[in-house]
């Protein structure tokens, strides 16, 4: 993938090195640290109103099943500066400036305005509007503060866990997550979240998958458009983002750590699924047809 010497955006955060965060439990601890907060010249309410935020129903992401958890936390050391010479965060600059220059586009072409979201990079655990991440919980959108979150560690799982090397699978999950994004932006997440309360789990699940590809297929898109004027794509790298799209399917993921499946509780589609809407969203580059997927017959997805 060519992206060395390319823009880098402005809305990258940098969290790593903080440390693990320190997890406040209820009881004598949560007096102890409004006390503590209160002494110090804090606010405790607002500490208060943290604590008892969760993350919402039907949000975007994660990239994987799992997602972040509810409760508050305390930083485990001070943040460390990026060493000088960053290129996972030059790479994740210069994917997330092709995203906002892709997508501010597409927007302007249905007469609607682009919100850029910001993208945080952190280590081993960092909090979010929508709860407490780890690294394990995989890259994922926070619709309640407009943030990818992304310990690129996962990259590294990519490499090996997954056999997905290669900087345009990378690339695909930051795009994937800014699909999310632009469901947010669009209205369809909350379109989804609104027929999931009132479904049962597994048709909640269903329409899950359905946001998932969505996602999946917004990421293709985004490369469809991007190679389109940058020219991003190198020999190869359509084969790396499906390689990381089937590595990441429900039905492989459940039957490495299972060894069998369960389809009602796919929550992001099979590894066919996702390769399926990934290609078709690379090929056609038309974001009017992403829609019809939340519409479609389960048989055709």
């Amino acid at each position: 993938m060519r992206w060395q010497g390319e823009k880098q955006s402005e809305n990258v955060e940098h969290r790593r090195g903080m440390g693990g965060p320190m997890m406040i439990s209820g009881g004598c601890g949560t007096i102890f640290l409004l006390l503590l907060v209160w002494l110090l010249g804090g606010d405790p309410l607002a500490l208060l109103q943290q604590m008892n935020q969760g993350p919402p129903p039907g949000q975007g992401g994660p990239m994987m099943p799992g997602g972040p958890q509810p409760g508050p936390m305390m930083p485990g050391g001070p943040q460390a500066g990026p060493p000088a010479d960053d290129k996972q965060r030059e790479f994740v600059a210069v994917v997330l400036k092709d995203t906002e220059d892709v997508w501010h586009e597409q927007f302007g072409r249905m007469g609607q305005r682009y919100r850029d979201p910001h993208l945080v990079l952190f280590s081993d655990a960092t909090q979010s509007a929508c709860g407490y991440a780890q690294s394990v919980t995989g890259p994922f959108y926070c619709p309640e503060d407009e943030r990818v979150y992304l310990d690129t560690s996962f990259f590294r799982e990519l490499d090996h866990r997954f056999h997905a090397p290669g900087d345009f699978a990378k690339a695909y999950v930051i795009a994937h997550e800014v699909g999310h994004h632009v469901q947010h932006l669009l209205g369809w997440s909350d379109e989804v979240q609104a027929a999931q309360q009132q479904s049962g789990k597994r048709g909640a699940n269903k329409l899950s998958v359905r946001l998932e590809l969505q996602a999946d297929y917004l990421a293709g898109v985004w490369a469809y458009h991007a190679n389109r004027t940058k020219h991003i794509l190198e020999s190869g790298d359509v084969e790396a983002a499906l390689r990381a799209a089937t590595a990441i399917g429900d039905d492989r993921l459940q039957r490495e750590s299972r060894g069998y499946v369960v389809p009602d509780s796919f929550t992001h589609g099979t590894s066919a699924q996702r390769v399926r809407w990934f290609r078709r969203g690379l090929e056609t580059g038309d974001v009017k047809a992403a829609e019809q997927l939340l519409r479609l017959d389960e048989s055709e997805l």
